[in-house]
């Protein structure tokens, strides 16, 4: 069969027994997750116009947000374990369209309950992508790359926080917040094309080759991957939610908009690192990404009065978070091989979770011991994330090269 009549999966496999990285198709992916994160988080930036024009309040327009958490939580298992037999092609241009679509009904909708719903709905297909996307990366490149695969697929997340909503929220100064939801979905519609153009398809997975959801579960290694992202996600999000009342207890309420860049850049170049070497040393890059994280931690608590070490802290906290996503759907996707769609739909239901508790827990923190005592809890949650992942030699965090 000649290279004319080859089919894509066919194309595609070719392109995966080469060593070089596909940069077009693993863009594709990055770019799906650049709309998934600027979609879900854009909202926080232009709460006030949202606010106004809808007719609500700040603190139920901010709602918004929660929506779509709720359907990214409630969608990502039962969807994915659903449509593991689905071609990938097919199924990333359904989540895509679906962005389209209630992207657009949240920019012209003047309705509360209707915004609220297309959020959700939104959501649902957020949680989908999330829970594809490393399975989707790794299978277009050898073995030999996929962790780099993976990296530059999981790039538009950072991308998303670092640029997007900062971009986003000032545009829609100028704009207006419906015209900034109508150029994401112009964004999708691009996207749409692209990856009807540049994205080879592969199968999903046979049925008889189908384990349940509970023997996913109990897969060596997936647990342990689970249980660090529950502790590792929740450290971060107790002090990334609440970085305003922390900074404003050490005097740089005014700086707060410069620490987050500065977390922002840090977490890219995070991301850059890890990629490049994670196919060699991934254990060793896990282990040193939460002990880089717990030395921060312990610098906050013990200097949070010293402007300098709360800007290294903050540095160095990026810095080690910033390849967080990429080593740990690498590890759940090695631990869970051919289930790997199952797992990651485990990691994205853990890993929303933890956002969610790392709200609660802060606030209750935050109102009961105070902010000052947020470093301490973060140290000892990360050590139990380090213990863990220590313990997982054999299976989860494998000490073994590729």
């Amino acid at each position: 069969m000649n290279g004319n009549t080859a089919s894509p999966t066919q194309r595609a496999v070719s392109q995966a027994s080469t060593d070089r990285l596909p940069w077009g198709r693993l863009l594709a992916l990055a770019m799906a997750g650049f709309i998934c994160i600027l979609t879900e988080t854009l909202p926080a930036g232009l709460l006030p116009q949202i606010s106004a024009e809808l007719g609500v309040s700040e603190a139920l327009a901010g709602q918004l947000i929660t929506l779509y958490a709720l359907g990214s939580t409630l969608a990502a298992i039962p969807l994915i374990t659903a449509t593991r037999g689905w071609r990938r092609r097919p199924l990333l241009l359904m989540c895509l369209i679906v962005f389209l679509v209630f992207n657009t009904i949240t920019g012209i909708s003047s309705n509360y309950i209707l915004t609220l719903a297309a959020r959700f709905f939104a959501g649902v297909s957020g949680g989908v992508v999330w829970g594809i996307t490393a399975g989707y990366a790794r299978r277009m490149v050898p073995e030999s790359l996929r962790g780099r695969a993976l990296a530059v697929a999981m790039i538009g997340s950072p991308l998303g926080l670092v640029l997007g909503v900062p971009v986003g929220t000032f545009v829609g100064g100028f704009i207006g917040w419906r015209l900034v939801f109508g150029i994401l979905s112009l964004f999708t519609l691009l996207l749409i094309f692209w990856v009807l153009r540049g994205v080879p398809d592969f199968p999903g997975q046979g049925a008889e080759r189908r384990l349940s959801l509970g023997k996913v579960f109990v897969i060596p290694g997936v647990r342990s991957v689970l249980l660090v992202v529950l502790f590792w996600i929740l450290a971060h999000n107790v002090l990334y939610t609440y970085i305003a009342p922390f900074l404003a207890e050490a005097g740089l309420s005014e700086r707060v908009d410069l620490i987050l860049l500065l977390f922002g850049i840090a977490s890219v170049v995070g991301i850059w690192v890890i990629g490049m070497l994670i196919d060699r040393w991934l254990r060793l890059l896990t282990l040193l990404s939460l002990t880089g994280f717990a030395a921060a931690s312990l610098l906050l608590g013990i200097g949070s009065g010293q402007p300098v070490i709360i800007y290294f802290s903050i540095a160095l906290w990026g810095l080690t978070f910033g390849g967080a996503g990429t080593l740990l759907q690498t590890a759940v996707a090695e631990a869970a091989g051919e289930h790997a769609d199952v797992a990651q739909s485990m990691l994205v239901t853990g890993w929303n979770m933890a956002i969610g508790g790392g709200g609660i827990i802060g606030g209750i923190l935050l109102e009961t011991l105070g902010v000052s005592n947020f470093p301490w809890l973060l140290l000892l949650v990360l050590l139990l994330a380090l213990l863990i992942t220590w313990r997982a030699r054999e299976h989860g965090f494998r000490k073994a090269e590729r």
